[in-house]
């Protein structure tokens, strides 16, 4: 039998539109292209949301790295983050006799569980920071509503003694008008009677 050996590597491969970027993580043989190809998908890793968003088939991956394929550094880093390198060192003591599959699998699920804990308390404060920061914006609205109103209130006390002067103007040209209505009424009578 010919056994033909292919060097892998374990990659990301872009998807999405232009400047919105997420990538299959993906193992494919070397010579091909980086959207090319490939001989199986581990996995989803999504830079557009915060924290990341990473799904990955980590006993896959494991199998993979197992059999010799080699990740890229940011696939690395990747594969770090979601413990499939541990789980690997993990599984060659296994091989070495160190300990038994169940302590590397307790191992594991201990490391996994303080890895979600760190992630959940990360987006926790990155909810904290921006409901802080709608706070701090909704202030400074306020403050600047505020100080609008300030600079319009004299404004307004003026115009409104402004009008009231003005009123009292018209109110006494129309008292001063009134007197002399009747005395021109009394005239005109007073010519009439003369006729």
């Amino acid at each position: 039998q010919n056994l033909i050996i292919r060097p892998v590597k374990i990659r990301l491969q872009r998807h999405g539109r232009r400047k919105r970027p997420f990538f299959w993580i993906v193992a494919a043989d070397v010579r091909a292209k980086r959207d090319g190809k490939f001989l199986e998908q581990l996995g989803v890793y999504n830079p557009q949301t915060n924290p990341a968003t990473i799904e990955l088939d980590v006993d896959l991956a494991v199998n993979w790295l197992r059999n010799g394929a080699q990740p890229t550094d940011t696939a690395k880093r990747i594969l770090s983050y979601k413990g499939a390198l541990l789980k690997k060192h993990l599984l060659k003591g296994v091989d070495k006799g160190a300990f038994d599959l169940e302590e590397a699998e307790k191992r594991f699920e201990d490391w996994l569980q303080e890895k979600e804990d760190k992630v959940l308390t990360k987006a926790e404060k990155i909810k904290k920071e921006e409901q802080e920061a709608k706070e701090k914006a909704l202030e400074a609205e306020r403050e600047v509503n505020k100080k609008r109103e300030e600079a319009n209130a004299p404004e307004a006390v003026n115009s409104d003694d402004a009008e009231d002067q003005q009123s009292d103007e018209n109110a006494a040209d129309s008292a001063e008008a009134k007197e002399e209505a009747p005395q021109q009424n009394t005239s005109d009578d007073q010519q009439e009677n003369k006729k």
